[in-house]
């Protein structure tokens, strides 16, 4: 098997597994129906664990173009791969929500709330604040490719370490993940989001494509950071790279910051005129 296929099929594991206990908690008449959020946040560290488990050995199971850019920064993983990877994670996580989709058909005509079926497939801001959101989406995968690297400085029995990363998704979930939802990939929200646009879902509403960028951008520039951070403090080896992301981050954090003060001026000055 090609390390390409791999990712596919890695991804398609990692979203069917993970979409389907957000299915299985958030579709009526499930019987984990209302189960919470620590269901979730364990459905979705053992998703990644599972994923990691089938493809390690073939592809490494990046499953997750922010893991991908993270490495190819460090110079570590080879740029011309990088857009191979990226595709193949987005195929598979499409693939990963047609599953859930079948899975659980009976169920979507059942649940009438459109954002509940939404939820299923991209995640969404609690309090809807760009620069908070974006910042939120930088965090977690900051930590998440961070802690990462630093796994592999540690021995561990043969076959745990995987198991060690599902903790780790989970922890970040358990910790971060009450404010956006905690995509921390861009694969794993931009794949599902663009099913759940394509598919005729039953009783389906929008897609929420004015957030979209959000679990993107966070992501990428977070995981990006995070490997070329682990390469400066941790090894000691500085590039322009390092500098060069740190100002996109600054200026990406302005720019949501000036974008937040405008949408609050905005809704109190509709709150005032409705």
């Amino acid at each position: 098997m090609s390390p390409y296929a791999a990712e596919f099929i890695g991804t398609m594991i990692l979203i069917a597994l993970g979409g389907g206990v957000c299915a299985g908690v958030s579709l009526k008449k499930s019987f984990a129906h209302a189960s919470g959020w620590i269901v979730i946040g364990m459905g979705w560290g053992l998703a990644v664990a599972i994923g990691v488990y089938a493809v390690g050995e073939i592809s490494g199971a990046h499953l997750n173009p922010a893991v991908t850019l993270a490495l190819a920064f460090q110079g570590i993983f080879p740029w011309q791969d990088v857009p191979g990877y990226i595709v193949a994670q987005l195929l598979g996580a499409m693939a990963g929500a047609i599953i859930v989709v079948l899975h659980y058909w009976p169920h979507w005509k059942e649940t009438e709330d459109t954002a509940t079926k939404l939820s299923v497939f991209a995640t969404g801001p609690a309090i809807d604040h760009p620069f908070a959101n974006v910042l939120s989406e930088m965090i977690g995968t900051f930590i998440f490719v961070l802690a990462l690297q630093s796994f592999g400085a540690n021995s561990f029995t043969g076959g745990l370490k995987p198991l060690i990363v599902g903790f780790l998704v989970v922890s970040i979930g358990l910790s971060f993940g009450g404010t956006t939802g905690y995509a921390i990939n861009p694969a794993r929200d931009f794949g599902p989001r663009l099913m759940h646009y394509l598919l005729p879902i039953p009783g389906k509403g929008a897609s929420n494509w004015k957030y979209a960028w959000v679990p993107i951008v966070g992501p990428l520039l977070g995981g990006s950071f995070a490997g070329l951070f682990y390469q400066a403090v941790f090894k000691g080896s500085v590039t322009p790279a390092f500098w060069i992301l740190l100002g996109i981050i600054v200026i990406v954090l302005l720019i949501t910051f000036r974008m937040s003060r405008t949408y609050k001026n905005h809704k109190t000055d509709h709150k005032l005129t409705a």
